[in-house]
């Protein structure tokens, strides 16, 4: 064990950690799956200030990824570029991603048309095994929903790329819940994401409710197929599961990041969040930055409530444009 005191020292931590995290989430998918992405419109919306368009992406040979694309109408009419925003939702076994356009879910936030309405190019990917989209993981070489998860965003970002009104490279990526953790995963993988947002997203997996076994065992917890089955392997032995969310969001740094950890949540403890955010704190510092990473704790339950919202999207503001 060395102590990390220099960048090129952090480096070397970061890659042990992309590795922990292949090692339970299944290996990132090589470049040969990254053609050009084949888009198919299959519906457009007015919704006033922008157009929202139901598209399917190719992800990868044999795999077709739902999404909404909102795009506002000075992008669509001007020859101005804008910033663009990777919009990951919660689990909805009913509407999946479909939240994040519409109050269709009185839980969750509808940020995806929030941020097209303050003139964000935005993308908002289904969630593999929920609502709508079904793919069969295995035949596709997946162990578990997450990697899928990622690359899929990972070819988001592609076709965002394409787009010819999208300031390329520089992205956000937000999420609550379940897009919480997804938003840190896919930016982990990818520097394209310059800024993270996730809402009620995370605690270290030792205190995932409480560290309870009765949540670590196949389809319970983090340990279902479309999150990480592998994770039950270490069920009574958790400390030796190779990552956790300290060494994720060290390996986030420099960018910015904004944390919305609510007291009330029963989910994921904000201690816990207090306490990673405190282990990784000296990477920031390490990169002479440490103002770039924020976290706030209002006084809710389960929730992105919308004082927490307006200021993340001040964030992905500053930042992206």
């Amino acid at each position: 064990i060395r102590l990390v005191t220099s960048k090129s020292d952090w480096q070397k931590r970061r890659t042990e950690s992309l590795r922990g995290m292949q090692e339970v989430m299944g290996p990132l998918p090589d470049k040969t799956r990254r053609q050009p992405p084949k888009v198919l419109i299959e519906e457009a919306t007015d919704c006033g200030s922008y157009v929202r368009q139901l598209i399917t992406y190719e992800s990868e040979p044999g795999s077709h990824v739902p999404a909404y694309l909102l795009i506002p109408n000075a992008a669509r009419k001007g020859r101005k570029q804008f910033p663009a925003v990777l919009a990951l939702h919660s689990t909805d076994m009913q509407f999946g991603h479909r939240v994040l356009v519409e109050q269709v879910n009185k839980n969750y936030r509808a940020y995806a048309d929030e941020l097209a309405k303050r003139g964000f190019i935005v993308l908002a990917p289904a969630y593999p095994l929920m609502a709508n989209y079904q793919p069969d993981l295995k035949a596709l070489g997946y162990e578990s929903g997450t990697m899928k998860a990622i690359w899929d965003n990972l070819r988001g970002l592609d076709l965002l790329d394409s787009l010819p009104y999208v300031k390329r490279g520089r992205y956000g990526a937000l999420g609550h819940s379940l897009g919480g953790h997804n938003a840190i995963y896919t930016a982990v993988f990818d520097q394209r994401i310059k800024v993270i947002v996730s809402s009620c997203g995370f605690d270290s997996f030792l205190d995932y409710y409480g560290g309870d076994p009765k949540n670590w065992q196949l389809e319970r917890g983090w340990c279902q197929m479309r999150y990480m089955p592998r994770l039950a392997e270490y069920r009574g032995r958790l400390e030796e599961i190779p990552f956790d969310f300290h060494e994720l969001i060290g390996a986030l740094a420099p960018r910015s990041g904004f944390v919305n950890a609510p007291l009330g949540d029963s989910n994921f403890q904000w201690r816990s969040v207090d306490a990673i955010v405190q282990a990784a704190s000296p990477v920031y510092r390490l990169h002479q930055a440490e103002k770039h990473l924020v976290v706030e704790h209002p006084d809710t339950g389960h929730d992105f409530p919308e004082a927490q919202r307006e200021q993340a999207y001040r964030l992905l503001a500053e930042t992206l444009r």
